[in-house]
């Protein structure tokens, strides 16, 4: 299936726009000729009679989009109590009528499902509309590299080490304990519990040349 922002994704959205705008048409017209006589049939004066379904229909076109442009938010409510309304009106209406104009040898339920198609298919064909117009215009725009990369052609350089410096009195300050551990008889395993390191890293440490410790250094500075 081709992507909205592609070529072919546009052109099958224009394509979908334009079938529903037609479908829609076709619905608002049929149900327009019904509630127009309808509303003369109900003692609305002929030069009148056709405010009566723009009003009906026009409602449901109006909430439709309102409901679509409102998605998410707590306002939506209203539109949709609106669409809900505007819909039932114009489907018992247009039932109504073919109820009423319907020849004999038709069954009322028969002839009041076929007229509640019309305001249906207007309200799901203006809704997909909506949808669809959206979908058309919120494509999302391409990502644009910094201008101080796009101009030198490099990429960024990478942020400099950390500075490990701090850490190096801390290891060979451990060293001078497991030493002093180890002359007192500690086991390797014992010395890695006490100084919360594994027991390779002690292993290491005894394997290399021995660290002297400082005579001057006091008791308190051999501890972790």
């Amino acid at each position: 299936m081709p992507e909205v922002g592609s070529r072919g994704g546009r052109l099958a959205v224009v394509t979908a726009v334009a079938g529903t705008v037609l479908i829609a048409a076709g619905a608002f017209w049929l149900s327009f000729t019904a509630l127009a006589d309808l509303a003369h049939r109900s003692g609305v004066a002929a030069d009148q009679a056709w405010a009566w379904p723009v009003i009906v229909d026009g409602l449901i076109v109006v909430a439709t989009v309102a409901v679509v442009a409102l998605a998410g938010q707590r306002a939506a409510w209203y539109p949709w109590v609106l669409l809900a309304g505007g819909a039932l009106i114009s489907v018992t209406a247009n039932a109504l009528h073919a109820i009423v104009a319907a020849d004999a040898d038709v069954p009322a339920v028969l002839a009041a499902s076929v007229a509640a198609v019309p305001p249906l298919v207007l309200l799901a064909s203006t809704h997909l509309t909506v949808v669809l117009v959206r979908s058309r215009t919120a494509e999302p725009a391409p990502a644009t590299e910094p201008a101080a990369d796009v101009l030198s052609g490099l990429e960024p350089p990478p942020p400099p080490p950390a500075d490990t410096s701090a850490s190096v009195p801390v290891r060979v300050g451990r060293r001078l304990v497991a030493v002093r551990l180890r002359e007192e008889g500690w086991s390797n395993k014992a010395i890695a519990r006490h100084l919360q390191v594994a027991p390779s890293t002690v292993g290491r440490w005894f394997a290399a040349a021995p660290v002297a410790p400082d005579v001057q250094e006091s008791p308190k500075e051999l501890t972790v």
